[in-house]
């Protein structure tokens, strides 16, 4: 295998394991939950304990990465992946899963800081294009096959085979990367990594997401105040600093910049958490086994890998902040139909608003990113990228903190086990509703971005 040809295999067989680990799991949650004995806050934390990993680590590894060179990362992502998967894969017990998933975080967030910066610098200019989106497609494909395939892997296997072949397929990487990636001892001019900014942002997300399901006691108030200050002093302390985590400074008078940004992470919280409630509802409101739970929820991901080459070169005829906004407001449309979600609700209707939120998301997404990338130099892609990225694992945890938080006060009373299925309905309906809200204020920060184009 060429050496640029089997690159290319590893890192798009790894962007396609993380997001196809994560849509399976949610199928399988409900299993998860009745042989863990896991109530319905318990599951969220089983997707909620990988994504704030993710989160708090992808940041400091891309630095890390960037300043000591993106082999060692990447491929130390892949053995931490598939060391944690196997745990995943023989937990006996609610705790031990929920600290392989942090590991399996951790190493996903090695995955994501260093596979596409190893993509970009391996192929000349001029094929960038067609490898990444070929890297781009493998997401898609995780995200569109993860329901289905998880739904059956459980129905014949149990849910534990999920974390077996995600191991299985990340044990293939390991070999073929450390032949074919280049060596790096570090960089040319190497800076002081900022493991004070690292700590204080850190710090900050988790008690903030840690502090959702609290709410609203004094100390779930607590948590929430401290890890907010903790954020502020961060980005105060980062403009100070020679080599910051974040070059807060660089980026401040980008006002396209920081509001293509700030819609991204309004977009991910008010949506990601959609898979997870909609998962629970067809398997315990409606009653439907996995498999069929998964064909269903492929529908959103499907439509979003159709439609996204579509919304990206649409956004470089029509202005990006236009079509954004467009798709956010579709977005809005189909949660509020999700807010009014009842046992007697057919599975067409299911399926026409996942098509629905499938364009939304797919006008929103692409045009977005064309619009945080084009706005920046450069020299400036690395940094943007990763502040993009970041955007999206925090707004993906925030989401699923948001629904878990609901769930604690909705089932508070009538228990928060998911087999209360009045309680369970309550709370993904209210979730749907906040997140309908929150994707308004997303429309408003798309739209206040400006234009790109004079």
């Amino acid at each position: 295998m060429r050496s640029n040809t089997a690159i290319l295999f590893v890192t798009t067989l790894s962007s396609f394991l993380t997001p196809f680990m994560g849509s399976a799991i949610n199928i399988a949650l409900p299993a998860i939950g009745l042989e863990l004995e896991m109530n319905a806050i318990e599951l969220g934390w089983v997707s909620n304990s990988y994504l704030l990993a993710a989160a708090v680590f992808l940041l400091p590894f891309g630095r890390l990465s960037d300043i000591y060179g993106r082999k060692f990362f990447f491929i130390g992502g892949i053995f931490v992946f598939t060391i944690a998967s196997i745990l995943s894969a023989v937990a006996f017990s609610s705790s031990l899963l929920l600290i392989s998933r942090v590991l399996n975080g951790a190493g996903g967030a090695l995955i994501y800081a260093t596979a596409i910066a190893i993509l970009t610098s391996s192929y000349p200019k001029h094929e960038r294009g067609k490898v990444l989106g070929i890297n781009v497609a493998a997401v898609y494909l995780g995200l569109s096959m993860g329901p289905t395939i998880g739904g059956f892997l459980i129905m014949f296997f149990g849910w534990r085979s999920i974390f077996v072949l995600t191991a299985f397929l990340s044990l293939i990487i390991i070999p073929i990367a450390m032949r074919n990636l280049n060596t790096e001892i570090k960089t040319v001019n190497p800076e002081k990594f900022d493991l004070t900014g690292s700590l204080i942002y850190g710090i900050s997300l988790a008690l903030i997401v840690y502090s959702f399901p609290s709410l609203p006691s004094a100390k779930g108030i607590i948590l929430l105040i401290i890890g907010l200050a903790g954020f502020t002093t961060f980005v105060i302390f980062e403009g100070k600093i020679d080599n910051p985590l974040i070059a807060v400074g660089q980026f401040r008078k980008n006002h396209i910049f920081i509001f293509s940004n700030i819609a991204a992470f309004i977009n991910y919280a008010s949506t990601f958490a959609l898979v997870f409630l909609l998962s629970l509802y067809l398997q315990q409101v409606l009653g439907l086994p996995p498999h069929k739970a998964g064909l269903i929820l492929m529908v959103q991901p499907i439509t979003m890998t159709l439609f996204s080459p579509l919304a990206g070169k649409l956004s470089d005829r029509i202005e990006p902040s236009i079509v954004a906004s467009v798709g956010m407001g579709i977005t809005v449309i189909g949660l509020f139909a999700f807010a009014t979600l009842d046992k007697s609700d057919g599975i067409w209707f299911i399926v026409s608003m996942l098509i629905m939120l499938g364009l939304g998301f797919a006008l929103f997404s692409s045009p977005n990113t064309n619009a945080v990338m084009s706005s920046v130099k450069q020299n400036e892609y690395g940094v943007a990228s990763s502040i993009l990225g970041t955007m999206r694992l925090t707004g993906q945890t925030i989401s699923m903190g948001i629904s878990m938080m609901i769930f604690a006060l909705m089932m508070a009373e009538t228990g928060k086990s998911i087999s209360n299925t009045d309680g369970l309905l309550s709370g993904i309906k209210i979730s749907f509703l906040v997140f309908a809200l929150l994707s308004i204020a997303g429309v408003f920060f798309s739209l206040k971005r400006g234009k790109m184009r004079s």
